[in-house]
């Protein structure tokens, strides 16, 4: 079967009708011109004519001649030479009645001349298109007056043939300028239709609209976020999802405005203006975690960044639970291998028959972890707070630092309101602990100390460290994502602050840093503690 041709590209229907319209343009204009000349030119004829037939017939040798017994004798010469020198193609010099005396054929002499002359017989001069003995010419009849009588008639005329043949040399140079300006603009059409063409990539206008339309559909359905820039940084696109990961306006207050004007972190800023991709990194806006990639768009230029974005706040705080889950995990083993080899000493010592010895040192390590478990519940009520704290004192014992829980903490059972979920509490606490836990393991009399109260409508949680402190031109970096003073791990560091800082934030506390009373760092959180007021009711 024949190959039935496919809709032309939108490049070559944009060729195509711009080839046709500088066609008719140009056809039109030619045809326009042909009219206007060839007016123009029998105009111009018929001023020639009247110019040579008025000059011959004032001439003083015309008169004279005519009264000589054999005028046509002098006049025919004369008329034949004035014909030459001014380019017309016929002078007919006659009698009143229009009897010819010259005429371009010898043999037209002494007949009547074809033409109106009336006009001229009453002394008045008159054009017309006539065809003669020539042919079809545009003349121009005059009187020869003497004394106020008119003696003769003179008439001049160019034939239309001659007029014809000036405007078709006119119209063909005209034709062949119309067809290299045709030319030119098809030229001109095609080179703009191949570059349009590399942009369209050879699609049509359906394939281009249908584009468009997945395009939109599939913008607003991908529920991760994503961000086009141009090469100014400039926002260009943005779905639904960018802009609620992301806390900005609608589409129409930011495309067109700058990333840096979008009120964004410094560090996301930061991630999204670098001209080098980014793969996986992990940011932080007022209130989630997010995953930044970013793809430089090239063509031979740079032409703009695309950025997705996932929300990983979730994720994220899960894996902070997980974290704590095998630090517990990894506590309780420790203590099993510390437990079993009590209890071989315990078995040694009853084999040996030291019975006493046995009980006491077995009752010895029960009291010691009862009263670890009795000082952190009689401090802290609340169970989720109680349970962090025995998990993190487990970890630091592990790590060679000691955990307490100061005399001034007091947080009863069913103080803290709903508003403050376990997990934000374990997010800020337990991210605080391990802070404090890294900055103080290795040095003398490894410590850190655990404060928590109510005070004034204020949850207050402290959390100090026997550490190196805070440099004071860091108090402000230790909360960005990415700050450590300490190697990256495998997992990477500067992420537990930054979450500290976001869910204070995001629950309207306070947090900062100062340098401990006895050297080290001190970090204190305060969270309002906003409980649901009772509805007043009314006497009935």
């Amino acid at each position: 079967m024949p190959r039935v041709p496919g809709p032309r590209s939108l490049a070559g229907q944009l060729f195509a009708m711009q080839a046709v319209l500088i066609a008719v343009v140009v056809a039109g204009y030619a045809l326009f011109t042909y009219v206007s000349d060839r007016h123009q030119a029998e105009e111009a004829a018929t001023r020639q004519a009247t110019a040579v037939a008025r000059s011959v017939a004032d001439s003083p040798s015309v008169p004279a001649a005519i009264h000589t017994s054999d005028p046509s004798a002098r006049l025919q010469p004369y008329a034949l030479q004035v014909m030459r020198d001014t380019e017309v193609d016929f002078i007919t010099i006659m009698t009143p009645d229009g009897i010819r005396w010259t005429h371009p054929d010898y043999h037209q002499i002494g007949k009547r001349y074809l033409g109106h002359i009336d006009a001229a017989q009453h002394g008045r001069t008159y054009s017309e298109t006539y065809k003669g003995t020539l042919g079809a010419s545009v003349r121009t009849v005059t009187p020869v007056e003497e004394n106020g009588r008119v003696i003769g008639l003179v008439s001049a005329g160019i034939k239309v043939e001659a007029i014809s043949q000036r405007v078709q040399e006119q119209v063909t140079a005209l034709f062949g300028v119309a067809a290299g300006a045709l030319v030119l603009g098809a030229l001109g059409t095609y080179v703009i239709n191949a570059r349009l063409r590399r942009h369209t990539h050879g699609m049509n206008a359906a394939e281009l609209s249908r584009m468009h339309d997945y395009h939109e559909a599939a913008l607003h359905a991908v529920r991760e976020g994503l961000l086009m820039l141009d090469g100014q940084y400039r926002v260009a696109l943005i779905n639904d999802g960018g802009r609620e990961l992301l806390g900005v306006g609608t589409e129409e207050e930011v495309v067109g405005r700058s990333v840096a004007g979008l009120g964004l972190p410094a560090p996301l800023t930061g991630a999204l203006l670098s001209s080098e991709p980014r793969m996986d990194e992990v940011h932080l806006t007022a209130d989630r975690v997010l995953v930044v990639n970013t793809s430089p768009v090239s063509g031979g230029e740079r032409r703009g960044t695309v950025v997705t974005l996932r929300d990983v706040t979730e994720l994220q705080s899960l894996m902070g639970e997980l974290d704590s889950e095998r630090g517990f995990t990894q506590a309780l083993r420790s203590q099993a291998h510390e437990a079993a080899n009590r209890l071989h000493t315990v078995v040694s010592l009853i084999e040996l028959g030291r019975a006493a010895e046995a009980v006491d040192f077995a009752t010895a390590e029960l009291e010691l972890a009862q009263a670890l478990t009795d000082q952190v519940v009689s401090a802290v009520g609340e169970p989720v707070l109680a349970a962090l704290l025995l998990g993190k004192t487990a970890q630091a014992n592990e790590r060679g630092v000691e955990l307490v829980v100061s005399d001034e903490s007091r947080l009863d059972d069913g103080l803290l309101p709903e508003s403050l979920s376990a997990r934000d509490l374990v997010t800020i606490l337990g991210n605080l602990i391990d802070n404090a836990v890294d900055a103080a393991q290795g040095s003398v009399g490894a410590r850190v100390t655990v404060t928590a109260y109510a005070e004034d409508a204020e949850l207050v949680m402290r959390v100090t460290d026997t550490g190196a402190g805070v440099d004071p031109a860091h108090a402000e970096l230790v909360f960005q994502r990415g700050f450590s003073t300490k190697p990256a791990g495998p997992g990477g560091r500067g992420l537990g602050l930054a979450l500290v800082r976001q869910a204070v934030t995001r629950l309207e506390g306070t947090l900062t840093v100062a340098e401990a009373p006895e050297g080290g760092a001190v970090f204190e959180v305060r969270l309002p503690l906003r409980k649901a007021q009772p509805a007043s009711g009314g006497e009935a």
